[in-house]
């Protein structure tokens, strides 16, 4: 960042006495980012106002948007802008409005986590930090609420499952499944006695995932956890490691199946599960069920180019669409469907190359294409267009590809001046030996 003493660690300068402690306190503002995205059970929400005053102070201070992360940008841009050509189309146009508006708020977000990354990738610890402390906590008062373990409690709950500070069960659990991850990678790669405390945290993760009884959680968690131990398997190179990475998969597998043997114990719990475990609910397969809402919703959306209008397909159907990718149809109009579709596709594909490519934030990059792919998978049955952490996933994705390109770019100049430098050696090889022979010759 401008303000801060030196990009990437950079020579310290007459003024280093004042950039270290401003890059000391937009750290610290960063981190407070991170921990309240996890407070999100009132809209307004206080992460929302407090992402609006961080994001223009970092952008006056000259936080750069740049054009390594410019297809997050554009797609988002033409996300929104169907959603305004979509406005007209309600039937409320106050309340369509202000939806669009939060929209574009969310995507604002998603563009200063990719900014603040390409400008610095060592951030991504900072961002990590905040995040697990937040899920951490967040994960215990759902917990309490559903034990009603204070008087109260059972405000953080919602149709006897634990939504925590979230105003729904099923964005409650997926939002705890980054940091589990992170924590479960971190067992993996390092050692595991020297960090066996970090038990504790994941076991309170886990649980908290497991009380929501969101099955679209336990999809999102299974599927990263697949997709982080694949990629930890592949990536190491040591025999002896891959050989540890198996026996900690089954240690781990064994200590999951405890701990919800443990949890299934209790006779609520366990009713619970069982109604939850079913793979088909009655309103998924009932005549205007989730499963018929989506083809009779993608016929609908044909003959509206501009969409439906915001939440108006509650007007034609009993319920919402709970699919992400219809509802950017009926929603933002073929315009903003097309790219949010464009827009999950490029980021999935661009961060493939980074996965195996050697840097101080691939672990964490491993985490988050683990749970962004897992989350688009989700959201063919369920609605992500207004989860805070979503918009999170797409800014952190594209700081990393940011980082990646800037890196190569930069790489690319540098082999180029070296080029130049022996283009300039070698051609003045030859002048200086004529010269040589010459001054013999006299």
């Amino acid at each position: 960042m401008s303000f801060a003493a030196g990009h990437f660690g950079g020579a310290p300068s007459a003024h280093a006495r004042v950039g270290v402690p401003v890059r000391s306190l937009g750290n610290g503002a960063l981190w407070l980012a991170a921990f309240l995205s996890g407070f999100v059970i009132e809209e307004p929400a206080p992460y929302e106002l407090y992402m609006v005053l961080l994001s223009v102070v970092w952008l006056a201070c000259g936080l750069k948007l740049r054009p390594e992360f410019g297809p997050l940008i554009i797609c988002l841009m033409l996300y929104i802008a169907g959603g305004l050509a979509s406005v007209p189309m309600s039937d409320d146009l106050g309340e369509a409005a202000m939806y669009i508006a939060v929209t574009s708020f969310l995507a604002i977000t998603a563009i200063f986590y990719a900014a603040i990354l390409a400008d610095d990738p060592r951030r991504f610890r900072i961002i990590q930090n905040g995040y697990t402390v937040s899920a951490v906590f967040v994960s215990l008062i759902g917990i309490a609420g559903y034990f009603q373990l204070f008087p109260g409690a059972d405000y953080f709950t919602l149709y006897d499952r634990a939504r925590g500070t979230f105003q729904d069960p099923n964005v409650f659990g997926p939002f705890l499944v980054l940091p589990a991850l992170l924590l479960i990678q971190k067992l993996l790669r390092h050692s595991f006695f020297k960090n066996v405390l970090l038990l504790v945290p994941l076991t309170i993760l886990l649980l908290g995932i497991f009380l929501s009884f969101s099955r679209g959680a336990w999809v999102v968690l299974f599927a990263g956890v697949l997709i982080v131990y694949f990629l930890a398997l592949v990536t190491e190179q040591s025999n002896r490691r891959r050989g540890r990475l198996l026996l900690l998969g089954i240690a781990g597998s064994l200590g999951v199946f405890a701990l919800l043997l443990a949890a299934l114990s209790i006779d609520t719990v366990a009713e619970m599960f069982e109604q939850r475990a079913r793979l088909v609910q009655d309103y998924d397969s009932s005549r205007l069920g989730r499963f018929a809402r989506y083809y009779y919703g993608f016929q609908l959306v044909m003959e509206y180019p501009l969409g439906l209008g915001p939440l108006q397909f509650r007007n034609y159907f009993p319920e919402d669409e709970h699919n992400v990718y219809l509802k950017g149809y009926t929603t933002y109009g073929w315009l903003g469907g097309t790219a949010y579709i464009a827009l999950a596709i490029w980021t999935l594909c661009a961060l493939v190359p980074l996965l195996f490519k050697s840097r101080p934030w691939t672990g964490f990059t491993h985490c988050v294409f683990a749970v962004f792919a897992a989350h688009l998978i989700l959201s063919v049955i369920i609605d992500t267009d207004r989860w805070r952490h979503m918009y999170m996933l797409y800014g952190l994705a594209w700081g990393m590809i940011a980082t990646d390109r800037i890196e190569q770019r930069r790489f690319r100049a540098q082999r180029a001046g070296r080029d130049r430098l022996d283009g300039q050696t070698n051609n003045s090889g030859p002048t200086s030996s004529l010269r040589s022979h010459s001054e013999q010759a006299r």
